[in-house]
């Protein structure tokens, strides 16, 4: 089965990647993770919980222009999840014994500081079956709904989509250079300082009714489906560029030249995959 690799460059205005492992206020992570990437890919495909685009090999770069706080008072729910019953003559959300919206009494918020990112400029290697990413291209060339990554309310637009041929270079000396922030599998790394940053990112969610997986929105339920992810430590590179490292590494390059600026971005080949 042959293979393709194709480059999404993206704009995104706002952005807020919620990391799951913060309580007292919701962190983002700094670029999206790949399981909120191929979220995003499943649901502009109408792939809904296909389990083939978690094959796929994803390598994030970019960064956003600012980050701010955002104070908001979000709906704290239930273990039983939200259900929908008869409340006053009308088919009503309910959420811990209580209308989820109206007046007087409803579910409980909680105020909490939300992170977010301002004005994203993003870049995704994305490396799969080629019909496959075909399929995606053409989706995201000429998409049937609005796009988003992250949050519903977190859209993106597509500025370009490039067909990708990698350069592959071993490091003859033991530091590389980058010229965009990325992510980096930690496992096995040959990193020779600890400076940068560590997270536990999403790389693969599934849903499952009594062991077997979701194929369908119609076959989530309410206080049923388990939902399973999976997680990868990695570093975030950063604003601080440079590399170091205890033994070389092969590099995969591409060099992207638009209107006199080159973009020069280094994967590396056993680690900037995800």
């Amino acid at each position: 089965m042959s293979e393709k690799t194709i480059l999404l460059e993206i704009f995104q205005p706002f952005a807020q990647y919620r990391n799951p492992f913060t309580f007292y206020y919701a962190q983002t992570f700094p670029l999206p993770p790949k399981s909120t990437i191929i979220g995003m890919l499943q649901n502009a495909t109408d792939h809904y919980y296909d389990e083939e685009f978690w094959n796929f090999k994803v390598s994030v770069h970019g960064g956003f222009e600012s980050t701010f706080w955002n104070y908001q008072s979000l709906i704290k729910a239930a273990k039983t999840g939200i259900s929908i019953v008869k409340y006053r003559g009308k088919l009503t959300l309910y959420n811990q014994n209580r209308p989820l919206y109206g007046e007087g009494l409803t579910s409980q918020r909680s105020p909490v500081y939300q992170q977010e990112l301002f004005n994203g400029h993003i870049y995704i290697f994305l490396r799969g079956p080629e019909h496959l990413i075909n399929e995606v291209e053409n989706a995201l060339k000429n998409p049937r709904k609005i796009l988003y990554l992250g949050r519903s309310e977190d859209v993106i637009f597509i500025k370009k989509i490039h067909e990708v041929v990698f350069e592959k270079k071993r490091t003859n000396s033991k530091f590389f250079r980058l010229q965009f922030p990325t992510y980096i599998k930690l496992r096995g790394f040959p990193i020779s300082k600890d400076k940068f940053p560590v997270y536990s990112i999403g790389t693969k969610v599934i849903f499952k009714n009594d062991g077997k997986s979701v194929k369908n929105k119609g076959e989530i339920i309410m206080g049923k489906t388990e939902r399973e992810p999976e997680f990868e430590p990695v570093i975030y590179t950063g604003t601080d560029f440079i590399v170091t490292l205890s033994d070389n590494i092969v590099l995969d390059i591409y060099k992207l030249e638009e209107n006199g600026n080159k973009k020069v971005f280094k994967i590396p080949e056993e680690y900037g995959w995800l």
